[in-house]
């Protein structure tokens, strides 16, 4: 919770529905500024080279050690296939190519909104980036299922592997969601 408001410097934050709004928040009794929290969008991108997938072993919390699709939080100014772009490079020195967006997957309990795309790996060249552990190209029948990340990353493989190409919009409510959908 935001305890001084960002235009005013005042400690005078209260919580409640500004007027013509339906959501409780944080305002400035001061300044009257209101201080939206608003989800946070994460941008990945599944990359192929020769029937295989690039995945990452995460060298950071949360889940370190565990199996991903390069993603990450989106940055001011770029756009989502920018963002997406970037953490292929951060996360597995990889440069992706024709990059498409496959599909957006919300998940309201935890404030984030996944925008994810797929490309193909430029020249099949990777390594392993400074949030990574390890990054290795994966045959559909070799990947690690029950040491993947996120939810997230488990829906996006299984949707491509069965090859449903068209662009998504899902939501995972729960953590749950993964347990019994398929995980």
């Amino acid at each position: 919770m935001t305890k001084f408001c960002s235009e005013c410097g005042s400690a005078e934050i209260v919580q409640r529905v500004p007027e013509g709004d339906q959501h409780l928040r944080a305002v400035c009794d001061n300044c009257g500024f209101i201080h939206y929290v608003n989800p946070k969008i994460v941008a990945g991108c599944l990359l192929t080279w020769n029937g295989k997938i690039l995945l990452a072993k995460r060298a950071i919390e949360p889940r370190k050690g565990y199996w991903t699709l390069p993603a990450g939080f989106m940055e001011l100014q770029e756009s989502t296939a920018e963002a997406a772009a970037r953490e292929c490079w951060e996360e597995a020195l990889a440069r992706p190519i024709d990059i498409e967006l496959m599909g957006v997957t919300s998940l309201p309990h935890i404030g984030q909104v996944y925008m994810m795309y797929h490309g193909t790996l430029a020249d099949g060249e990777y390594g392993v980036g400074e949030e990574s552990s390890d990054v290795e190209l994966f045959a559909p029948e070799d990947i690690p299922w029950k040491q993947l990340s996120f939810p997230v990353v488990h829906f996006t493989l299984k949707r491509y592997i069965s090859g449903e190409m068209s662009v998504y919009d899902e939501v995972i409510d729960r953590q749950t969601d993964w347990l019994t959908k398929g995980a």
